[in-house]
């Protein structure tokens, strides 16, 4: 267990399922918490899932932290409504995973809000690490994806500690039996259906018999690559800015005010490979696309061997054109018919409070309530329960931004951010009962009782 994530006089909320790795780690830092200082507590969610099998690891749970005489927090979640309100986790299996893992995730930081704790950790096992690393190479990731499963997750409310990403499975398991201590099993962990069941139970046993050591490699390349990652946010945070021109380059001189970014192609040209993809993925970010592979490699093409006049089109409303000494990038308005097919950005929901997976923003949004004795206050008491839309904005929006004297239109917003033309034409706006909530890019007046906090996809 990595102690070193930890500081004296810590509130320190044990995130339990039942499971072993989760009680694994609640008994190993009860036992220890005089020595390291912590003030250990337990929490559980209910994911309204697995009925009575459900209702038994709650049981458990309970009976545990009275043993063990910690404070313990519980709640209840309808994990399958979540799914099917949000599109973005709409196929089966993943998708329930993915609304669990949401909801999961928006209590813990509901508790840290609340002031009930400072921190969160979770049983992340080595294992879990491997997993994570495989599912996320299968599917396509750059740096950022292959890093996995963080040790530290730093959120406003506070931080999510993950002290087990060194111990593997077995290790738990054998510490368990050592203490006779019992566990739950969840029988839904052997469930094909689940895209991690098989990597765990089917793809990764095929592999070790070409490594055995293989779930130790991938976990040494998920610290490789977050160390990569941070060393390329700091880099791209110092020179995206210089390289970067904003605005259409005119005769004479100069550049027009615009929505427009381009970046000279000489000075392109001259960078490594890995230099030109960061570059190129920074702007894109910048006007709120995420690029894959495929389209970094089409920008790189038409900026290097491209000819001028030459365009291409990417998703997400992206567009590349090739000028005389430029690549300029814009983003053209997007479509709603056909919300989900590449170039769309379609509209995501989710329950308040909650948690909603943006892909098509390369947004996670968390919606919070503050509470106070276990109740929502404020205006999070009229809207706790009702759902939150992610859409992109539309003509007639209008926000209360902070500080201001009324409600503004969007589109003058955009225009005083300097985001005109085209490249305004994908910006998202939270709605809640009608009230535009939260927008990027700018500090909106704080409804009472109702936060909203935005973070990339891959952060956490």
């Amino acid at each position: 267990m990595d102690t070193t994530l930890l500081r004296p006089g810590l509130r320190l909320a044990v995130g339990v399922s039942g499971g072993a790795d989760s009680v694994a780690l609640l008994r190993a830092l009860t036992e220890r918490s005089r020595e390291l200082g912590l003030a250990v507590h337990a929490a559980h969610l209910h994911h309204g899932l697995r009925g009575q099998d459900a209702d038994g690891d709650l049981e458990f749970c309970r009976a545990l932290v009275e043993q063990l005489g910690v404070t313990f927090h519980e709640a209840r979640a309808d994990t399958a409504a979540e799914a099917r309100a949000n599109p973005a986790t709409s196929k089966q299996g993943e998708g329930i995973e993915e609304a669990a893992r949401r909801l999961r995730y928006g209590w813990f930081r509901q508790l840290m809000a609340a002031g009930e704790v400072d921190a969160v950790a979770t049983a992340h096992t080595l294992d879990d690490q491997a997993e994570t690393v495989c599912a996320k190479f299968l599917r396509g990731a750059w740096t950022e994806g292959l890093a996995g499963i963080h040790p530290v997750v730093e959120f406003q409310e506070g931080r999510i500690l993950r002290p087990l990403l060194g111990t593997t499975r077995a290790g738990v398991e054998a510490y368990l039996t050592g203490l006779g201590q019992g566990w739950r099993e969840d029988e839904s962990n052997r469930d094909p259906a689940f895209t991690r069941n098989r990597i765990r139970h089917e793809l990764l046993p095929l592999l070790e018999g070409w490594n055995p050591r293989l779930r130790e490699h991938l976990a040494q390349m998920a610290a490789l690559a977050r160390d990569e990652q941070a060393w390329w946010q700091t880099k791209m945070a110092r020179l995206g800015p210089q390289l970067i021109l904003r605005g259409r380059a005119v005769r004479g001189g100069g550049r027009a005010s615009g929505d427009d970014l381009s970046l000279d192609v000489t000075r392109l040209a001259a960078l490594p490979p890995a230099m030109q993809r960061r570059l190129l993925r920074y702007a894109a970010g910048e006007l709120g696309a995420a690029l894959d592979f495929a389209g970094t490699e089409t920008l790189r093409t038409l900026a290097l061997t491209g000819r001028p006049g030459q365009r291409r089109e990417l998703a997400q409303g992206l567009r590349a054109e090739r000028t005389p000494r430029e690549l300029r990038l814009t983003v053209e308005a997007v479509s709603a018919a056909g919300a989900g097919d590449a170039g769309t950005v379609p509209e995501y929901c989710g329950p308040i409070p909650g948690e909603i997976h943006a892909p098509g923003f390369g947004l996670r949004l968390q919606i919070e309530v503050d509470v106070v004795d276990g109740q929502p206050v404020g205006d999070g008491k009229s809207v706790s329960g009702q759902t939150a839309r992610l859409r992109n904005w539309r003509p007639g929006d209008r926000v209360r931004l902070r500080y201001s004297s009324g409600p503004r239109k969007v589109k003058e917003v955009l225009e005083r951010l300097r985001v005109t033309g085209t490249g305004r034409s994908v910006w998202p706006v939270l709605e809640v009962d009608g009230r535009i909530v939260w927008m990027k890019g700018v500090e909106v007046e704080p409804e009472a009782g109702l936060a909203v906090a935005a973070t990339a996809l891959e952060d956490v």
